[in-house]
């Protein structure tokens, strides 16, 4: 259905998504797109499993990448969402634009700036605050050197909110974000926990001061810095998913490091690649959410997009969640129903990747015993200890299917109200 003032349904997302779409189906970049296809596949040299996903994948991410090019000038920035799953703008296809392991509870946009400049960031949060959301200054090597938490925004009595930024110190001034020489690009997270209830900030940026002294970039140059991209992700979404795939499988003990690569701080990543050795095995894992208020599992392939997230579970956030009686969560992950209400399902793959995310600590730290606890066992050997009061019937999980997708709908919507 529409939402009224759709935070990520407006008349600059649809433009700019239209003039990507524009430029990546055009000769030039179809060219580049084909170079880089042949470069990933020699690079990753994938199993029979991820090859059966590669195309779909391998489009999202490259659409995804003129995407985020085509809104790097600091002169003239615009808010864009990222990371968006396929959806239609009237009778236009829009391919998706996810990529780098992305976490499906999230709201991405990005807003360029420069060191240089100074500008406002205006916006409103909705009735009910978001657990977790932060506006979080990149340099071009995606190093926070910045970071603003929604929990510290300072907001009017209509939900109204501006920030400031420059390289001067905030003084005074609340919301104020203080700027670097290095200063490259607003990475904006809002997490979206409960899917039917939260809803994004609405936000739009201002560059203050003279009218810029050139144009914005020509076609020439957009097509140009695609390009760039395109090869830039295709690189870094196989040196971030090596992370994994070098470590043994089901073995899910490997930490990101939370100050480079785009992890944010403040958070805990631990990944690990499975292998399911037939439909008739799972992976089971016992997690302890450590004093986080926000934990969320989302299984993705190597080129780096998550699977079906909406009509099947490719991912789960404990609010979505059944916990046990001690507070901790066991997930499954397996090719089938195994009937049990936590069922991470890989969308009829037996390997990927699966990343753990911890978040929002009393304290601001994680207590000690914040961890998982992984095994593989015989699903039919398991679900034989699962006591009935532990299980789901078919009929429930169809209804929980269909309340998920339509839980989604309004990040998809094709108009507002």
């Amino acid at each position: 259905m529409p939402v009224a003032n759709n935070p990520i349904d407006t008349a600059e997302q649809r433009q700019h998504e239209l003039f990507a779409l524009e430029l990546y189906q055009g000769e030039g970049l179809q060219q580049v797109r084909a170079q880089v296809r042949d470069y990933w596949l020699e690079l990753a040299q994938p199993s029979a499993d991820m090859l059966s996903c590669f195309e779909a994948a391998f489009d999202e991410v490259m659409f995804g990448a003129v995407i985020w090019a085509l809104n790097q000038d600091p002169l003239y920035p615009r808010v864009i969402t990222i990371s968006r799953i396929p959806h239609m703008l009237g009778d236009t296809a829009i391919p998706g634009s996810r990529w780098g392991i992305d976490n499906p509870d999230s709201v991405y946009r990005v807003i360029p700036i420069s060191g240089e400049e100074s500008y406002r960031i205006t916006g409103r949060v909705a009735e009910k605050r978001l657990v977790e959301n932060y506006f979080t200054l990149w340099d071009p090597e995606m190093k926070t050197v910045g970071l603003l938490s929604g929990k510290d925004l300072v907001v009017a009595a209509d939900g109204s909110f501006s920030i400031s930024v420059d390289v001067e110190p905030a003084g005074a001034r609340v919301n104020h974000i203080q700027s670097c020489a290095s200063a490259h690009e607003f990475y904006i997270r809002d997490v979206i926990f409960d899917w039917a209830e939260d809803r994004a900030n609405e936000l739009q940026v201002e560059r203050l001061g003279p009218a810029p002294q050139r144009d914005p970039s020509s076609r020439e140059q957009d097509i140009e810095l695609a390009s760039q991209y395109m090869h830039k992700w295709a690189t870094n979404t196989h040196r971030w998913n090596n992370q994994a795939m070098r470590k043994p499988a089901n073995d899910f003990s490997f930490t990101i490091n939370r100050d480079t690569d785009g992890a944010l701080r403040n958070q805990i990543y631990i990944m690990g690649n499975f292998k399911l050795p037939d439909p008739e095995h799972a992976i089971v894992l016992d997690v302890d959410m450590g004093g986080a208020e926000y934990f969320i599992a989302p299984i993705t392939n190597v080129w780096g997009t998550t699977n079906e997230i909406v009509s099947r579970n490719g991912c789960l956030n404990t609010a979505q969640s059944r916990a046990n009686p001690d507070g901790t969560y066991t997930f499954v992950l397996a090719m089938q129903d195994p009937g049990v209400p936590n069922w991470l399902d890989p969308t009829d793959m037996r390997e990927g990747i699966l990343t753990l995310r911890w978040a929002e600590f009393t304290g601001d730290r994680p207590g000690d015993t914040l961890g998982v606890r992984s095994r593989l066992v015989n699903l039919a050997e398991y679900l034989a200890a699962v006591p009935d009061a532990d299980r789901i019937s078919p009929q429930q999980r169809e209804q929980l299917g269909r309340e998920r997708a339509a839980s989604y709908a309004w990040r998809i919507a094709q108009e507002t109200v």
